[in-house]
């Protein structure tokens, strides 16, 4: 049986415009890890600034994704030659579509980023590669990808499409023992929203969720730090278990067996226990 490595980087991901060197600090400050994007965020008249502030403004290398544009543009060449004069070495690929794009960032930990249909189809094979420590999808470019208009319905949920390609990258993801991070949710001031879209993430198996505004982050991490009564509940059954031996047994009426002790130590992982 695979299980998903540690994801140390902790659940809130929040992206930064490399153009924007005076937000670094703060976004380092306020999130779990910075992603560092010189990809959509910056416009093509600004990305070789953003290249220069990578080495000019540098964060812990432990806590910082760079974002680089994608394999099949020009600014990728660039992007990587910037990378050398800096300390980071973990990077996130924009719209990754194939295992040899990502080999191309040898000495690299690399986050895929799979957000076209040719990228959601080959996250299986992306995940296998070595040097991909975990796979994170995208909504919007994939909806764009397949000439449609919108990958959420009138109630605010996804369309089943966007659902599809979800599960396809979290499954693909724990298939090969990788990290799966959510898509970013757009509609910044609902933070109702943002935190149901994470504690569903953080129930079904994703290691993190991406932010696009330091506000955000708050509700992201309450969402992935169990309830105390959860922890409770978790040591009490892992006690239970303990006491009971080897094999399925009953607890509060309910069977127990490995897949539901594995949650519980879900729990308490997440809670830091």
């Amino acid at each position: 049986m695979t299980f998903a490595a540690p994801f140390t980087m902790g659940p809130a991901l929040l992206f930064c415009p490399a153009d924007r060197q005076e937000r670094f600090a703060k976004a380092a400050e306020r999130a779990d890890a910075v992603i560092l994007d010189l990809e959509d965020a910056v416009s093509p008249e600004a990305k070789d600034a953003a290249r220069s502030n990578l080495a000019a403004h540098t964060l812990n290398p432990a806590r910082t994704i760079v974002r680089l544009n994608a394999a099949s543009t020009a600014d990728f060449e660039a992007d990587l030659a910037a990378l050398a004069t800096t300390p980071y070495r973990t990077v996130m690929l924009a719209k990754a579509e194939s295992a040899e794009q990502v080999r191309r960032l040898g000495g690299f930990e690399v986050i895929a980023l799979c957000e076209t249909a040719l990228g959601i189809v080959n996250a299986p094979a992306i995940a296998g590669e070595a040097n991909v420590i975990g796979l994170m999808w995208g909504a919007e470019d994939l909806v764009a990808s397949l000439g449609g208009t919108s990958s959420r319905a009138d109630d605010g949920g996804y369309r089943a499409i966007a659902l599809h390609a979800r599960s396809t990258v979290l499954l693909a993801a724990g298939a090969h023992g990788k990290a799966a991070i959510d898509a970013v949710y757009t509609a910044i001031p609902d933070l109702e929203g943002l935190s149901q879209e994470a504690a569903d993430a953080a129930a079904s198996g994703f290691a993190a969720k991406a932010c696009i505004h330091p506000n955000q982050v708050p509700a992201v991490r309450a969402a992935y730090a169990p309830a105390e009564e959860a922890i409770a509940a978790a040591r009490e059954l892992l006690a239970a278990a303990e006491a009971a031996g080897s094999g399925v047994f009953q607890f509060r009426g309910r069977m127990i067996d490995g897949p539901i002790l594995r949650h519980a130590e879900a729990v308490l992982r997440r809670a830091g226990v």
